[in-house]
């Protein structure tokens, strides 16, 4: 097996972007084993190109906790062309870029063709639907090697943006294609695709973290990544599935947990799938022409006239043996080779975000959003096999929306309906879960 991958490469005859001259190739470890058994006699090669020419193993710096069909880990055996001028530099923990510094293993923007275009676009021309793709890679430095002052290399691997997953791309049993309902607008895809970059395409530093499932609180503010893509096979890592409708969570849209802990349940749903229930009840009970009436506020026996009972208010890489020089100063027309003080792994900003543990009493009221959802992605819903381009019975007839700061917490539905006369304008209805149709409280 070898592999390649071609999504980001690189056009020669654009001259903004700043040349590298070496290649990556993925390999087969047991390749280089299965030639030398079709082979009758060895044949004697020097010492020096059997270093240069071995296969190198590098160790994932990531580790979803999701699974792959094929592989245990994404870890990789690889090649780098041309071999020997690559072994021949020296090797550094960090580079500094226009006063900025950056170290092996963290995160970093790279210049691309759409992004420069962008750039070099006039005000008034820049205008269109602009995706996440057409912004700046973002990749995670795994090794830094120059060659004398003008010559800067990083070895890389590539986060994607989920516009950019491939065809045929596999995700659990189906095969699929780019951005999936369940990503969010801030989330990346983690990814074993090496490649070489010139550091001088570097635009700044990039902040991503790992966001665990169940603990994903305040991370949506800046880049996260939860799933991995192994180049190898095009499979994506599985992710968590929740709620009756089987699918994963969207970081950007809330979770509402059911409180039926002690039952057996206390699952996470997904609240538009809760809206779309609470809508579907209300149509099939009022239809297109019934009015809502709320009943009368049943009153106690024993209460004195006025007393009425209240309805609730609205609402590491192996086989690198050299070990690397401190620090690299990097310009734009040169590079300048700095001996600087090796700090400590704490000098390296790895943030990692978790939230507090999820409370089982059922008296709480388990919630998951982001502080802004998103909207920008029409289409994307919580349900099983469901699209809004076939619309539901219901649209246009009512609204619905959760009132969480009540207890227990229910569903706010809105009459949209024209020439109904009588009944209620807005009225309260339960939220059940949809698994254990227990009332969440």
């Amino acid at each position: 097996m070898a592999s390649s991958p071609k999504k980001r490469s690189r056009n020669e005859a654009d001259e903004s972007r700043a040349e590298c001259p070496f290649s990556i190739r993925l390999v087969d470890p047991k390749e280089k084993e299965q030639k030398s058994k079709k082979r009758r006699k060895p044949v004697a090669e020097p010492a020096e190109d059997d270093e240069t020419k071995k296969n190198l193993a590098q160790l994932s710096p990531f580790a979803p906790t999701g699974k792959f069909k094929t592989h245990d880990t994404m870890d990789v055996h690889y090649q780098v062309e041309p071999a020997k001028n690559w072994a021949d530099m020296t090797r550094y923990n960090s580079f500094v870029l226009n006063g900025v510094k950056y170290f092996s293993e963290g995160f970093i923007y790279v210049a691309n063709e759409s992004s420069i275009d962008r750039q070099k676009a006039p005000p008034n021309k820049v205008g269109g639907v602009k995706k996440k793709s057409d912004e700046d890679w973002v990749a995670r430095i795994l090794e830094i090697r120059a060659s004398d002052e003008h010559h800067v290399y990083a070895r890389v691997y590539w986060m994607y943006w989920p516009d950019e997953l491939p065809q045929h791309m596999l995700d659990g049993k189906k095969m699929a294609q780019g951005r999936q309902p369940y990503h969010g607008q801030m989330e990346l895809i983690a990814s074993n695709h090496m490649d070489m970059i010139n550091v001088v395409s570097v635009t700044s530093q990039a902040q991503v973290n790992q966001m665990i499932e169940d603990n994903d609180d305040d991370i949506q503010s800046s880049l996260y990544w939860r799933q991995a893509f192994d180049v190898r096979t095009a499979e994506l890592s599985s992710v968590e599935h929740v709620c009756k409708c089987g699918q994963p969570a969207n970081p950007d849209k809330t979770l509402i947990g059911c409180s039926n802990t002690k039952g057996g349940c206390g699952k996470w749903l997904h609240s538009d799938c809760l809206i779309h229930d609470a809508l579907t009840r209300v149509y099939e009970k009022l239809g297109k022409t019934e009015p809502h009436i709320t009943p009368p506020t049943p009153t106690l026996k024993d209460e004195k006239d006025g007393d009425e009972a209240k309805s609730p208010l609205s609402p590491k890489e192996s086989g690198g043996a050299v070990s690397a020089q401190q620090s690299i100063d990097v310009k734009s027309d040169g590079v300048d080779v700095k001996d600087i003080k090796p700090k400590s792994e704490s000098a390296r900003v790895e943030e990692e975000s978790t939230a507090p543990p999820t409370s089982t009493e059922p008296e709480t009221r388990p919630i998951k959003s982001s502080a802004e959802p998103s909207s920008s992605r029409a289409g994307g819903t919580g349900r099983k096999g469901k699209s809004k381009k076939k619309g539901e019975p219901y649209e246009g007839l009512f609204q619905a929306k959760t009132v969480m700061n009540l207890t227990p917490p229910l569903m706010e539905i809105t009459d949209l309906r024209r020439g109904i006369e009588g009944g209620d304008k807005t009225w309260m209805e339960p939220m059940p879960c949809l698994i254990c149709h227990e009332q969440i409280v």
